[in-house]
């Protein structure tokens, strides 16, 4: 491909919200799932192990503030990077990422969320979830707290197959997915979505097919990941007794080329990689960072340029 394609970069988005430097700290609020406790099903999605991205600070045995405070001393090189730089001091996003965050009682969520913002230093919230566990009530407070701090909501897409997602136990439709983005978009909340390429049963060809739905879908942010077999999961031993192909380094790349080329130029990527620990992961074995797999992927779609002029920036306290 030679076609020189504009590409919005997350770093740079998130400077034109925010006007200082930010880390997020993740956070486990000992919250289950829905297709994991028996609401809509049990076992969980099959490729899903939430030590493959938890840090070793991130532990539901802690509170929320404990976690914080493990988080900031995990980052505390940061802090000092900047300050012999010349750099204004870190501030944080809470980033309540393990299992579905908004899966619980009302009160329960909203203690949550708040003792993570009560912390020093914390500039907002971004709260990972499913696209069936986003009652209106939630909303409603959701849609306040946003005119009061920084506020991302991210769901899990992973595919816009119905027949996949039942095949990897998600428990929700593609339809579900469109509603609540487009619910939660509609009350001027920033919105993130995720999205797995290579699920069992999906060809380059389908991805490419689903790649027009997704950015059609009033999304902010969207995260793309390969693949990845974990241990620990039932598709690890899908893949133990059936193997099936998963990507090369390279057909990835060619992938993310032709499924970027088809996103449209607002929408923010934020990763197209990710890198599970080595003890977990299983396959495939890359060791690859998601800055080089986004500079391979813009050689062959031609130079990256930003769109311009950036949104003004919106001020929060904090």
């Amino acid at each position: 491909m030679n076609n020189c394609r504009t590409y919005r970069d997350y770093g740079e988005w998130l400077r034109s919200k925010l006007p200082f430097r930010v880390q997020k700290i993740a956070i486990d609020a000992g919250l289950s799932c829905p297709n994991r406790d028996g609401t809509v099903g049990t076992g969980g999605c099959t490729f899903c192990n939430n030590a493959s991205f938890s840090p070793r600070y991130c532990s539901p045995m802690l509170s929320v503030a404990e976690q914080m405070q493990a988080g900031k001393q995990f980052f505390a090189h940061k802090h000092r990077q900047n300050a012999a730089n010349g750099q204004q001091p870190l501030k944080y996003l809470a980033y309540f990422q393990a299992y579905t965050n908004t899966h619980g009682e009302l009160e329960q969520l909203v203690k949550r969320y708040e003792e993570a913002l009560a912390q020093p230093d914390v500039a907002g919230l971004i709260i990972g979830t499913r696209p069936d566990c986003m009652p209106e009530p939630l909303l409603d407070y959701l849609e306040e707290l946003n005119r009061r701090t920084f506020l991302m909501v991210e769901y899990g897409i992973e595919s816009a197959n119905d027949d996949t997602l039942q095949r990897i136990n998600r428990g929700h439709t593609f339809r579900q997915s469109c509603d609540a983005i487009e619910r939660t978009h509609g009350r001027g909340i920033l919105t993130g979505g995720h999205i797995i390429l290579g699920l069992p049963g999906e060809s380059a060809e389908e991805s490419i097919r689903q790649a027009p739905l997704i950015s059609a879908l009033p999304l902010d942010v969207l995260k793309i990941h390969q693949l990845q077999i974990i241990k620990g999961t039932q598709l690890a031993k899908e893949y133990a007794e059936h193997p099936f192909r998963l990507y090369t380094l390279d057909e990835y790349v060619e992938l993310l080329q032709r499924y970027i080329a088809l996103l449209r130029p607002s929408l923010v990527i934020e990763r197209v990689v990710s890198q599970s620990p080595a003890h977990l992961l299983i396959a495939p074995r890359w060791g690859v960072k998601n800055q080089e797999v986004m500079r391979r992927v813009m050689q062959g779609v031609g130079s990256v340029t930003f769109l311009q002029p950036l949104l003004p920036k919106k001020t929060y306290k904090n």
